[in-house]
């Protein structure tokens, strides 16, 4: 038996407010500019955030040695906006169809569907973020990859205008 979990739990408190953190998770163009590990971009975020919605994601790497990209797919579970978020994940390939997560080289008791939630509150003036996402164990690069994301997603939070004045 293990003693890690199968799922990564990342609280963080960003200096920012709840709406505009609601926004990085929900409009496919500021998505776009924090998702993702340190070296990755997202050239493509479609999100129809509504309940039963559909989510196709692209992260890409260029290297002098290699272009890599790794395609995800996922439905809305849950939309209560700007608290919570609940969607489902599955690796695909450029069309949206579901591929086994093994193809891209993850490890083979990796699910072939995994869930993230986020709930976000208000602390004064700070948005405080709880993200789960379960099949993604705790200390792998899956969970790193989150964190390398929320670093980005904090210094672009920093760079925004406050949202309603």
């Amino acid at each position: 038996m293990s003693d890690q979990q199968d799922w990564v739990r990342i609280e963080r408190e960003f200096d920012a407010p709840l709406q505009l953190v609601w926004q990085m998770w929900t409009d496919p163009e500021l998505f776009k500019q924090w998702y993702g590990p340190n070296g990755m971009s997202v050239p493509t975020a479609e999100m129809d955030v509504t309940v039963g919605g559909a989510r196709k994601i692209c992260m890409a790497m260029q290297s002098p040695e290699r272009s890599m990209s790794m395609w995800f797919t996922g439905l809305y579970k849950e939309v209560n906006a700007p608290h919570r978020l609940v969607y489902t994940e599955s690796m695909c390939d450029e069309a949206g169809n579901i591929i086994p997560p093994q193809s891209m080289g993850m490890p083979d008791d990796f699910p072939d569907i995994t869930e993230v939630t986020v709930e976000l509150s208000e602390v004064g003036d700070k948005t405080r973020m709880i993200m789960v996402h379960v099949g993604v164990v705790e200390g792998t690069a899956g969970a790193g990859g989150w964190n390398q994301a929320f670093d980005k997603l904090v210094v672009l939070l920093g760079a925004q205008l406050p949202v309603g004045g």
